[in-house]
């Protein structure tokens, strides 16, 4: 049996490619600002040994273990599906953007936090001597090395949130995958159409994860 191959018939459809390329993208961005700053907030309380209220602390720690132990299609399916039971109705894109960023949120939070533990005390003593109040202390002494110790591990775990939205097609999101899979049912050219959506998820990988290292000694942690 011959099998005849027509990547053509794929590309074609360029529009759609795009489209789902910016899609992806913009759900990668708005969940990379968001759930960094979740992360951010919940190393805080997580690293804070008597500042921070127990109520909290045990709060965060339910948030962090419930997410970083349930799958991200079954967080998905529950804002999408579950919550317009309790009232809320959202549209698939906002379900899916808030479905990444808690999932990025609860990541990012254990990554920080072991970088903010590893800010040596020593330092912190020394800005405290300095008359810093707590928020200063944290935002210009312990902050920035922690971020630079973790940021390999946080752009890692911002890629693979990123290659996880292609799940957001399952609820119509119109991101990458559910453009591959919507030309493949209108010229059934699977095999085609996934072979290109992979190239370019290949394609996104590699270009964020390079973009990311290099803002990252430039505008996130300084050199």
């Amino acid at each position: 049996m011959r099998i005849e191959f027509d990547f053509l018939a794929v590309l074609a459809q360029w529009p759609l490619l795009v489209k789902g390329v910016v899609w992806t993208l913009a759900l990668t961005l708005i969940a990379t600002l968001i759930g960094a700053a979740l992360g951010i907030c919940c190393a805080w309380v997580r690293s804070q040994n008597s500042r921070a209220p127990l109520a909290l602390k045990w709060v965060v720690g339910a948030y962090v273990e419930l997410i970083r132990n349930t799958p991200f299609i079954v967080q998905l399916f529950f804002i999408f599906f579950g919550l317009p039971a309790l009232g809320f109705k959202l549209s698939p894109e906002v379900a899916s953007i808030l479905a990444m960023v808690i999932n990025l949120g609860a990541y990012a939070t254990e990554i920080i936090r072991a970088g903010i533990d590893a800010t040596p005390r020593g330092q912190i003593e020394a800005a405290s001597s300095l008359a810093l109040s707590q928020l200063q202390i944290f935002t210009r002494v312990v902050l920035p090395p922690a971020l630079k110790k973790v940021w390999p591990a946080l752009v890692s775990q911002i890629i693979i949130v990123m290659l996880g939205s292609a799940v957001c097609g399952q609820i119509s999101t119109q991101e990458l995958s559910y453009a591959s899979n919507l030309i493949q049912s209108r010229n059934f050219r699977a095999f085609e159409a996934f072979i290109i959506g992979t190239g370019i998820y290949l394609a996104l990988s590699i270009s964020v994860r390079k973009l990311l290292n290099w803002l990252g000694p430039r505008f996130v942690y300084g050199r």
